[in-house]
């Protein structure tokens, strides 16, 4: 199981994305201005969960 996010807490910070070591997340418009965990990528490691200050992403 990946990361998930959940997208009314997500601000779209991007702190997520520059923490993740295997740049499993993104955000963007085809995402709602949200970010998306790629759950392929995704090794669970935690490292965005530590860093969103919306506690908005989950393992």
């Amino acid at each position: 199981m990946s990361a998930t996010v959940e997208m009314n807490k997500c601000t779209a910070c991007g702190e997520c994305v520059s923490a993740c070591p295997l740049e499993a997340i993104v955000v963007g418009s085809e995402h709602n201005n949200k970010a998306f965990v790629d759950a392929g990528t995704c090794s669970e490691c935690g490292a965005c969960v530590d860093v969103c200050p919306a506690s908005a992403i989950e393992l």
